[in-house]
Order: structure tokens, then C-alpha cells, then sequence
């Protein structure tokens, strides 16, 4: 039996898959929702787990074969798998909690396509692995990045793993910093998808493996398949190193970025 997804390329799915999760996370916006514990201050709501469903279902519809690795539901299918599916329902749970539409839903395949969906202006950002897009009231337009705004977005949430080489805060207070950029925080890998469409010059995290992790996959072959710079915080490729992530909009913005994380 065909279903209306078989059909689609890997970009399709990926962007089908972000919009059906948009689509939950916007209908649940504002509800009375019930809470899933994760310990040290983190936790899901009923909306993060209703759009993961949402996601998966158009996956198992149009990829039946192959694995995904959710942030609700974990690993289904073989780890090891040819291809596997990154999946983060609602990016951004703590701003959705208390009232706040600074939130992204992300669907990436390894290695491959991969969409960012913000429910709430209604675009979906989204890369084959070779060009990115944004689509927007059904019109797609190619991302171009730029540092012109000369904002950078610093994530500032915990752990901080890669403590004491490298504080954010540091970072904030480099004299050379303020010079040349003004920060922004919205605890959110939407931010990235920001970098890719030029509406940030940079996006900088600490982290460890975040080319596969499900919070920062989609927003990082997005910035890739722009154009963008994109390094771990020491300047070595983002991997299984460890080493954090910074994705500029050009390689005058990295450097600057570089010169100040090392000192």
C-alpha cells in the first residue's frame, strides 16, 4: 500500500515531518500542559511528546526502513543503521512552558536532508544536504547568510562540559566582543537556522557530539548547506571530539570569534 509520502525525497519527508510537528506545537501553545520530569530543571511537556508522534508518523510512512533517534521516545531501530533520523519535537520546552514562541522543531537525516520548522511565523527551513530554503505562505526562498545584523546568539544553558577552556561568559566579556557584536539569548536552536538566513551573524554553544544530536543536527546542515563556517569552539570540526559548536556567517565573523574564545 502507497501513501501520500512514498514519494517524496528525503528533503520532502524532512520537511513534512517538521511541519506536522509545528502544527501540534502551535495548537498546544497556551494549554494547561502536563509535565514530564528529566531531572536537573529539564523536562517535556505533553506537547513535546504529541508533535514526536506526529513526526514518526510520516517517517514510518515514508521511510519504514530506517532508524530515528527521538528526543522523547529514544532510539528506534538499529543505532547502527544506514540511516537514521534526528528528531527534537519541540526545541525550546522551558520558553514554551511559560508563554514564550521562541521554539523550533527539528528533523534531520544523518548526514543528509534536514528541515527546522518554527511553528509559530510559519516557516520552514530546510536543506537536500547541497542548498538551503526557507518556505514561507508556500513560496520557498535560498537562505543567503550575512554578518550585517552583527547579533550572535550564545547558548547559556547548562552543562558546561567544556569548562574551564571555555565560559560563554568569557566569551560576553571580551573587550572585543562588544566592539564588534552584541549578543542575543534565545535558548533555542531556531538560532541557527538565524545563522543560515542571515538574520545572525553567529551562534556559539559548548556541547559535546553535537553533529549528532538531536537539538543541533538540522540547524547545523542547514548552516552548511548555506554556507556558513562551522566549527567546534576550538576551531577543530564539529564531531565526536566534544568541542562545542560555532557557526558564522562568513570567515571574517569566525575568526573574530576564534581570536576571542582562545584569549
Amino acid at each position: 500500500m502507497t501513501n501520500s509520502y512514498t514519494g517524496l525525497d528525503d528533503a520532502g519527508v524532512a520537511t513534512a515531518a517538521a511541519s506536522a510537528g509545528a502544527d501540534v506545537v502551535r495548537a498546544m501553545y497556551g494549554r494547561p500542559l502536563s509535565r514530564i520530569d528529566k531531572g536537573g530543571g529539564d523536562f517535556a511537556t505533553a506537547a513535546d511528546v504529541a508533535a514526536e508522534k506526529a513526526i514518526l508518523d510520516i517517517i514510518r510512512a515514508a521511510r519504514p526502513d530506517d532508524a530515528v533517534l527521538g528526543e522523547e521516545g529514544g532510539q528506534q531501530g538499529g543505532a547502527d543503521a544506514a540511516r537514521q533520523w534526528l528528531v527534537d519535537p519541540l526545541c525550546g520546552t522551558l520558553n514554551y512552558a511559560v508563554g514564550t514562541m521562541a521554539v523550533a522543531v527539528n528533523v534531520a537525516l544523518r548526514g543528509g536532508a534536514a528541515a527546522v520548522a518554527d511553528p509559530f511565523s510559519g516557516e520552514i527551513f530546510f536543506t537536500d544536504g547541497e542548498t538551503a530554503r526557507v518556505r514561507h505562505d508556500g513560496a520557498d526562498a535560498l537562505l543567503a547568510p550575512t554578518p550585517a545584523t552583527h547579533l550572535v546568539d550564545v547558548n547559556l544553558d547548562p552543562p558546561f562540559p567544556q569548562v574551564p577552556a571555555f565560559r560563554a561568559v568569557d566569551l560576553l566579556a571580551h573587550p572585543g566582543f562588544a566592539e564588534r557584536f552584541r549578543p542575543r539569548v534565545v535558548s533555542t536552536s531556531l538560532a541557527l537556522a538565524w545563522v543560515a538566513a542571515g538574520r545572525r551573524a553567529a551562534y556559539v554553544t559548548t556541547g559535546a557530539d553535537l553533529s549528532g544530536s538531536v537539538h543541533f543536527a538540522a540547524g547545523i546542515a542547514l548552516c552548511r548547506a548555506a554556507g556558513c563556517v562551522v566549527t567546534g569552539i576550538d576551531g577543530t570540526p564539529v564531531g565526536q571530539g566534544g568541542h562545542g559548536l560555532v557557526a558564522a556567517a562568513d570567515d571574517e565573523t569566525h575568526q573574530l570569534l576564534m581570536s576571542m574564545t582562545r584569549g
